[in-house]
Parts: C-alpha cells; structure tokens; sequence
C-alpha cells in the first residue's frame, strides 16, 4: 500500500489528466510526458495551499498541453503526408471509470478519429475549452481558472469551437455491433482477395486516409472514390503474406484492426461506417505510433 497521500491524491486523478492531455494531443506518448510533468509540479508544490486538487491538477495538465500543442502545431505542418492521431485502446476506459453508459458513450467519441481530426483545426485554447468542456463537462468558471482567461471569453471559445467541430464532424450514429460485424467482413473480404465483396462494402464516395509520416509505404493523398480505394485496397491484400496476423479490437471508441507482421505491429486500421457501408478508412504505419500495440496483444 503506498503511503505517500501526494502520490495516492495524484493517481487517483491520472485517469482525468491522461484523458484530457491524450483528446488535447492525439499522441499517447505526448500526454504521458505532459502527465508526468504534471506529476513533478505536484509533487514541489506547496499542496497545504490547494483546496482542489483535481481542479489544480487539471489545471497544470492543460497549460502544459497548450504549451505542448503549440510547439508541435510546427512540426506537424512539416509532416510527411497526412497526421492521423496514435491509436488508443478503449477496450476497458477511455478516462475516468464512468457507471453510466451514455457518459462513457460520450468519452468514447469524444476519442474517435473523426473527431480527434477536426480538432486538430482548432486553435489550442479552442480544443482545450472543446475538450474541457464537451469532453468531461468541467463547468465553465473553472475552464477560466484553467486558462487564466474570463469566464465570457471561454464561452466565446466553447461557443465557437461547438460551431467548428458540429460543423465538420459525422452526424450519424452507428450500432456499434454493426460496425464490428462490417469491420469483420472488412477483414474477411481483404485478406480473402475477394475484391467484389470488398468493393460491396464500400460506399461511392468512401475515403482512405493513411499516416506513415514517411517512414512506411502509404498514400501521401487522401484517395477517394470505391474504384480507386479498391483498387489501392486490392494492392496492398496482394502483398500480404503468410505471416501477417491480424487481430480485431476496440480503439478509440470502436473495432479496429492491428495488423503484425513477424510479430511487429505493422498496421492499424479503422473504419467510418454508414448506412451499412464504408465511408472512411483510417491506417496507421507510422511505427512510431504503433509501438504499444504489441504489449496489448501480448506479442
């Protein structure tokens, strides 16, 4: 049993601040470098002066997330092709324990790539008050202590961020048993090399959109249309060889699948579903964010 109340106090509000540094980042490794530093500014903090410590925590994680987000708003304009965010289990939690499930169905999309893409277009205090806000429900005069800003000004950021992100995000909802059972005839149909099923499960304007960040073989485009993502799709089953092995899990609020190959992670990808159909296909090769897939396989 840990004895020092510091450390019981902080792990008790982990799961809060990796949620909200992960939505604020898109990187799993970014927020658990955020986390940490948060944990040693707690830890030299004078605490006798803290009345809240889930407020202050949160708090410090989210001006070390801005400050973070900043810096690599930069580097990822130099990024080779397009950014898709590091896969993130949700198999048990995607943040704090939550009893209630249409809470936790919000948590859970909240996580999505859909929405993690539309709020990389965000300023950096627009995605924290989106996040503080939409995310976890944080009342408003406490996003203002967070930011340093009036609470008017953060209902003017929340306001406008609501507007951006309702605006470019899907406005439908999916059984999730119905995209798992077509993320299975997905797989079944790719790795078969059944072409007219596969083509079958796409819709006329569906989209790929894969993240090497030029470190594996990708798309550098988005592609667009079932013809052309067939025929990429049709490629890329081609060169699939015996020791590929695929496994499908929850990431990021649903079914997705990673792909090993010789045992490495080689491959994420997720599907956008529809209408009974593909409407986006996401894939993730760049290693540096498939590096933690291997540890929840257990490979």
């Amino acid at each position: 049993m840990n004895a020092d109340p510091a450390t019981d106090v902080f792990e008790e509000h982990r799961p809060v601040l990796t949620g909200v540094a992960y939505r604020m980042l898109g990187r799993i490794t970014d927020a658990e470098d955020v986390v940490q530093e948060a944990w040693l500014r707690w830890s030299s903090a004078d605490r006798e002066e803290v009345r809240e410590p889930r407020a202050y925590l949160v708090r410090i994680t989210t001006r070390l997330a801005v400050d973070r987000l900043r810096h690599l708003r930069s580097r990822r304009e130099a990024y080779v092709g397009p950014w898709l965010p590091e896969p993130l289990t949700t198999e048990e939690a995607v943040g704090p324990p939550v009893p209630d499930a249409a809470e936790r169905a919000v948590l859970a999309d909240s996580v999505s790539f859909a929405v993690l893409i539309v709020l990389e277009s965000l300023s950096p205090l627009e995605r924290a008050v989106f996040v503080l806000r939409e995310a976890f429900g944080f009342p408003y005069a406490e996003i203002a202590a967070a930011l340093d800003r009036t609470e008017p000004a953060v209902r003017q950021l929340a306001g406008r961020a609501r507007r951006h992100v309702g605006e470019r995000r899907p406005r439908y909802d999916v059984d999730p048993a119905e995209r798992r059972d077509l993320t299975e005839r997905f797989l079944a149909a790719a790795s078969g090399g059944s072409i007219g099923e596969l083509m079958a499960l796409l819709a006329p304007d569906v989209r790929l959109v894969s993240d090497a960040g030029g470190k594996a073989k990708a798309a550098l485009r988005t592609i667009e249309s079932a013809d052309k993502v067939g025929r990429f799709l049709a490629a890329v089953a081609q060169e699939a060889g015996p020791d590929w092995d695929m496994r499908v899990a929850e990431f990021n609020g649903g079914p997705a699948v990673a792909c090993f190959v010789g045992g490495k992670p080689d491959t994420f990808l997720q599907l956008e579903v529809r209408d009974g159909v593909i409407q986006c296909i996401y894939i993730v090769r760049n290693p540096d964010k498939l590096s933690g897939l291997s540890a929840l396989f257990d490979l």
